[in-house]
């Protein structure tokens, strides 16, 4: 917090102003550091530059300065670009996707700043009907890397056709417009979050532990998931969807996905079908973690034309640290109009929405009672 936002009654700025006329070269020290929450005004934020998982073509300069601007129009001091690139050539900072330890107390100590948003772009097309599908979240820096905030939009022109198609969006830079300003409101807590997507992606549950308690909070890392699809960056995609849908409940603390690529990376671990029992053991100790969720995408389809339907299909499995079981194993497929019956009306146009939903509906599902 910075003092600027501190009001004082007359009567204390009188002491206050008494008390530093008497001292001299007296500190003013201000009460005990809050921790960082997402709020506009609250959290001077670095905003990375996004990472394409597209497999195409995208805008990201165009999107990285709506978000910028978005942001500032919120009222969030944003670290200026010169002082990120400064800090980027220092650091030797080249995967935007994620941000680890290191890079996170770095951040802090050097440039001040509370916060990082890290954003990727995971659908664009400017074919009628454009898509966009994109990703956010708030990262806090220095000692400790939590997710603080984290959503995510797939949109496409004809989402909300309306009568006469009046509610058709065709001009791509206007549906990009639109998720950025749903994404921004959802994190300054102006807007809602994803609709639920109700029963009508529920997973088929293989099996659920008696050990894995609803009642109890985990400490998650969730792998980048093993891709059978054939779609480019389909396994990151859908494990940031689960770290998004986990961050979400209360029953999880879900760690920075840049800080699990850095312990990969440290102990050189290659995820090549999945995650060993051998490998889970060097991340449990590795992340402090008490439970790690991996999983397989089969199908990760996008909609082909106006009459299209997406579809999306993977398995999932959380392993246990201290049974070193899998607690929890269940199947997901799905497609964009599973449970539509009139008009279109609830029909799901991109991959990317659709993911976000059978994710939260995992999830929703692991810890009913």
């Amino acid at each position: 917090m910075t003092l600027s936002r501190v009001y004082l009654s007359s009567l204390a700025a009188f002491l206050l102003a008494g008390l530093i006329s008497l001292s001299g070269c007296a500190r003013l020290i201000g009460p005990p550091r809050e921790e960082p929450h997402a709020g506009a005004g609250t959290l001077h934020v670095v905003v990375l530059p996004i990472a394409n998982l597209s497999g195409a073509t995208a805008p990201l300069k165009d999107l990285r300065h709506a978000i910028i601007s978005g942001l500032t129009e919120r009222s969030f001091p944003v670290l200026d670009e010169e002082s990120l690139q400064a800090f980027m050539a220092r650091h030797r900072v080249r995967d935007t996707g994620g941000i680890d330890s290191e890079t996170g107390r770095a951040l802090k100590e050097e440039t001040g700043a509370d916060a990082v948003l890290i954003t990727s772009v995971e659908l664009y097309g400017e074919r009628f009907p454009p898509k966009i599908g994109v990703m956010s979240r708030l990262v806090s820096t220095g000692s400790d890397q939590r997710i603080l905030w984290m959503d995510g939009r797939g949109l496409s022109g004809d989402d909300s056709p309306g009568i006469l198609g009046l509610g058709l969006i065709r001009d791509p830079r206007r549906l990009v417009d639109k998720a950025v300003r749903s994404l921004l409101d959802s994190l300054s807590g102006a807007g809602k979050g994803t609709e639920s997507a109700g029963k009508r992606f529920r997973p088929v549950v293989g099996y659920r532990s008696p050990v894995f308690s609803a009642d109890m909070k985990y400490r998650v890392a969730v792998v980048p998931f093993f891709d059978r699809s054939g779609r480019k960056n389909a396994g990151e995609i859908m494990s940031l969807q689960f770290v998004r849908a986990m961050a979400r409940l209360k029953n999880f603390e879900v760690i920075e996905p840049g800080v699990v690529r850095g312990k990969l990376l440290r102990y050189r671990l290659v995820l090549d079908r999945g995650v060993s029992l051998a490998q889970t053991d060097i991340l449990f100790e590795a992340l402090d973690a008490d439970m790690i969720l991996s999983g397989t995408v089969l199908s990760y389809e996008e909609s082909q034309g106006a009459l299209g339907v997406p579809n999306v299909e993977f398995s999932v499995q959380l392993i246990e640290k201290k049974s070193r079981e899998v607690v929890w194993s269940s199947f997901s497929n799905n497609l964009g109009d599973d449970g539509v019956f009139f008009f279109d009306r609830g029909k799901v146009n991109t991959a990317q929405a659709l993911a976000m939903r059978m994710a939260g509906q995992v999830v929703e599902t692991m810890v009913e009672k």
